[in-house]
């Protein structure tokens, strides 16, 4: 762990903020600033609950985490609103849900003409702790978005109205995405903190992801 690069991450995602943008929240020299995120130097405790303060972090957080779980795979990572769509869903519970679940929405698209489909997925808590510990299954929700006049037989028509989204864009998210992706849910929820941002819950879908080459990950916040 190193507490100058966790102040060098928590300062880039507080929309970058400059060395000294920081230094004159602190009432330092950009230069102390600088030595900290070499390891040249440590604030005093006073200085060190300042930074907490600025970055909505603890301590803990501060000078015992490895708080950057971030790779070359991200980019874009951004605070966004999403328009509201309407959309079916099919949920699957085994040890490896995801592909069924996908391929549902995928053939649901093909049967309705849609060309170029959006399918989007998240997990699905609603298992049993027998399910989990005795038979290693879990639970996976995808999602088609419907195109305006698609309504396809079936399925409860569901909306989403429009709201605003933390997210991040991920390259190659399968090369290692017991890393990659863990690290992309991490890295929006470090960003989130930082910024103030405050995760929604109810009425709108908390977080999912969106399926192809390329993934990105929104969490829902105000």
């Amino acid at each position: 762990m190193s507490f100058g690069k966790n102040l060098q991450y928590l300062r880039q995602l507080s929309k970058n903020m400059t060395q000294e943008a920081l230094a004159e929240k602190l009432n330092v020299s950009r230069q102390t600033i600088s030595k900290w995120e070499m390891d040249a130097a440590k604030p005093e405790m006073d200085k060190a609950i300042e930074i907490c303060k600025v970055f909505n972090c603890s301590l803990d957080n501060l000078f015992r985490d490895e708080m950057d779980k971030r790779s070359d795979a991200y980019s874009n990572l951004r605070v966004e609103e999403v328009k509201a769509f309407r959309y079916v869903e099919h949920t699957v519970v085994s040890t490896e849900p995801e592909s069924d679940a996908i391929g549902k929405m995928y053939q649901c698209a093909k049967e309705n003409g849609i060309e170029d489909p959006k399918v989007i997925g998240w997990d699905f808590p609603n298992l049993s702790q027998e399910q989990i510990n005795v038979f290693n299954m879990h639970g996976y929700t995808a999602a088609l978005i419907l195109p305006e006049g698609i309504t396809p037989e079936g399925f409860e028509i569901k909306e989403q109205p429009t709201h605003k989204y933390a997210a991040i864009h991920i390259d190659r998210p399968f090369d290692n995405p017991f890393v990659t992706i863990p690290g992309a849910y991490h890295t929006l929820g470090d960003y989130m903190r930082t910024n103030g941002l405050i995760q929604v819950e109810s009425g709108v879908i908390p977080c999912f992801e969106t399926d192809g080459e390329g993934m990105d990950v929104y969490i829902a916040c105000k």
